[in-house]
């Protein structure tokens, strides 16, 4: 086992024992499914130093190529963006003092269009290679979005970045996907064909 596949079984681990990744409960994900893996982004950010660790972790396992040639970190409010400033942050850090500071743009939530990126950053992001971060990959249509928001401003996007990825995108951004954590979700439930429902199983509340 090489020393990236250590350092992801190590943080699948370190997600479970912090309660971060949460495996066998009974979660409503307020889309009108239900399902037994959530990732708590409540007790990821908590405490500053959690996420400044596993953010880390995550610049640890990426290629060396990336980390150089990263301009701006941009990702979904909240989780996303607070995921994505810290990388920024966290990347000037390993490279030399004369590297260009990476920039950060966060995609704010708009209730037209789900996500939207503000003048100033879109402005920031003209031109540049934009890494993008989120706390979990589901889908991958949130990833797909503010890719084509990074494209729209001028960007491109080289790569996405997650703290866990559950395992089931159905979209193929054709560019390279990184997770701290990787760890297959069993099957999620509607929620009025939830198992868990029938069974009397409390629902976990934040």
């Amino acid at each position: 086992m090489d020393k990236r596949e250590e350092l992801k079984q190590k943080a699948l681990k370190d997600l479970q024992q912090s309660e971060v990744l949460m495996i066998n409960g009974h979660f409503d994900y307020g889309n009108g499914y239900h399902g037994r893996v959530y990732l708590n982004a409540h007790q990821l950010f908590r405490h500053p130093s959690t996420i400044w660790r596993f953010a880390q972790d995550l610049i640890d396992v990426m290629p060396a190529e990336l980390i150089q040639k990263t301009e701006v970190v941009a990702g979904p409010a909240t989780g996303g963006a607070l995921l994505a400033h810290t990388i920024a942050g966290l990347l000037d850090s390993r490279r030399s003092l004369t590297h260009p500071p990476c920039s950060f743009a966060p995609f704010h939530n708009d209730a037209a269009t789900g996500f939207a990126l503000r003048p100033f950053y879109r402005s920031e992001i003209k031109g540049k290679r934009v890494l993008l971060a989120d706390d979990v990959r589901n889908t991958g249509e949130t990833f797909a979005r503010c890719a084509a928001l990074v494209k729209d401003a001028g960007g491109t996007v080289v790569a996405t970045v997650e703290i866990y990825d559950r395992g089931e995108p159905n979209v193929d951004l054709k560019i390279p996907n990184i997770a701290l954590a990787e760890y297959r979700a069993p099957e999620n439930f509607k929620a009025g064909e939830c198992p868990l429902c029938r069974a009397g199983t409390p629902i976990t509340r934040f």
